[in-house]
This record gives structure tokens, sequence and C-alpha cells, in this order.
């Protein structure tokens, strides 16, 4: 399963705290910690101070980078901040997101052919974030058409299925479910992936929740999660989900992840 590792995004106040300084050490034992906890890209998100996005991106992607040879997504819906970072990201990147805004995708998508990058593409459109699972699969067909015409691969998109607060909406959970469900059975050949954490907001143990959800998920054919591979009980979830989905083959990585002590208790 694709993992994007989370932990290194302004909105976290030690984190920004770390950027502001230029305090390349703690980025990179971030990135480190990651990176060895699993993470197939690290996620680089600079996004609360506009006027600085530019150069704080193009600083994360660049220590980022000296510290592990996992990859970078790069998180931003400013087509300079992403522009600037990727002519500094060595090898292939992801970019965090596309949608099907109009603005948007016009500022984003020449940067995904360019730089022949994977993209997480979020199923939403100038009508505003979806309600049901209609919704986001409409969304989605319109994306697959409009990228797969200008030239990217299916396997390069990502899609997000906008997972919402079952505090302020406990039916956003089953929405969520079963547009994963139908997008990878009607686009062959796409990914989904998803901000899992959102699911829990305003809740309390939101570990257990979020783990619960994405057993859930992964059941319902998520590939990608963008989450923290540090917080407990997180990998080892992914581990026991896709041995019980048919997605681990005579469960050789769960076998594996018990003989090298990586399934806790």
């Amino acid at each position: 399963m694709l993992i994007i590792a989370e932990r290194i995004n302004t909105t976290r106040k030690r984190i920004e705290k770390a950027v502001r300084a230029r305090d390349a050490a703690f980025i990179q034992a971030e990135a480190v910690k990651q990176a060895e906890a699993g993470a197939s890209y690290i996620d680089a998100n600079a996004g609360t101070s506009v006027a600085n996005e530019v150069d704080d991106l193009v600083w994360l992607v660049e220590t980022i980078q000296s510290a592990t040879d996992v990859p970078v997504c790069i998180d931003s819906a400013n087509p300079k901040a992403l522009e600037a970072a990727l002519k500094v990201h060595k090898g292939g990147a992801m970019i965090n997101s596309i949608t099907a805004e109009v603005e948007r995708i016009g500022g984003i998508l020449p940067l995904v052919l360019e730089h022949n990058t994977h993209v997480v593409a979020l199923t939403m459109d100038d009508s505003g974030m979806p309600e049901s699972a209609d919704d986001r699969l409409k969304v989605a067909s319109a994306l697959v058409e409009r990228l797969t015409a200008e030239g990217v691969a299916r396997d390069r998109i990502h899609f997000d299925p906008l997972i919402r607060p079952i505090s302020t909406n406990p039916d956003q959970a089953r929405q969520a479910l079963e547009a994963t469900h139908r997008i990878m059975t009607e686009f062959e050949g796409v990914h989904t992936v998803c901000g899992l954490s959102n699911i829990s907001f305003g809740l309390p143990k939101r570990n257990l929740l979020n783990r619960t959800f994405l057993g859930l998920m992964i059941g319902a054919g998520l590939d990608g999660a963008i989450i923290d591979p540090t917080e407990p009980g997180m990998v080892t979830t992914i581990l026991a989900a896709e041995a019980l989905a048919e997605r681990d083959p005579f469960c050789m990585n769960y076998i594996a992840a018990e003989r090298e002590g990586r399934l806790g208790e």
C-alpha cells in the first residue's frame, strides 16, 4: 500500500517553527523517522505562510531529500510554489493536489505533464465539496477523462474521495467507502488515496477511529493513504487489513513483519 507520510506540514507548530528557523536537522529527523516507518512518499506542505510558501517549499524539498531517498509529495494549491519545488526535486515526485475546478486544474495540470508526476486528484469541482458517492463519481469521471486525454497515465492518478468528519455528518463514512469501491471498480488502472484522519475530527480516541476506518477503506479497495506512519498501530493495521483483503499473497508481508518484530503486541 502506498503511504504518504503527513507529518511535515506547517500547520503543526513544531514544523512551522523549524521552517521559520531553517532548522534542517529537525526536518531531516522527521523525514528519516517517517521513511523508516514505511513511507512511500514524504509529504511537504508549507501553506500556512502564503508570502513565503515558494521559498519554504523549495527549502523543505531540498532538506528532506538531503536526508532520505524517499520521494516527496509536494503539497500545495499554488502553481508557482509547485513549479519551484519540482525544479529542485530529484527523481519522480507526486503533486498533492489537483481538482476539477477550472482555475486549479488549469494551473496544475501543465506541471503534472511537464514533470511526469503522480498526482492526487480530489473529487471536487467548482460546485463545492461533494456530499454523496454519486457526486464524487461524477467528478472522478470528468477528471479521469480530462487527465488521460491530456496524456496522464491512469496509474499516476490517485483519487481522493474526500474524507469528511463523522462528528458533523455520520453518513460521510459510508459515502466515502462507496465512492472508493466504485472508483476502483469503474476506472481500471487508477489508484485511491485519502486523508484518513479527517474522519475522526472532533472525537475522542481518534487513533482507534482512524485505524478502524482505514481497515474498512482497504476492504473497499483503497490502495493509498495520507497518514502518520509513526502513529501506534497504523502500519500494522495496513498489514492486517491487506492480508484479510487478499492483497498480501499467502500473507507473506504479514508473516515477514512478525518475524522482524514489527507487529508489536
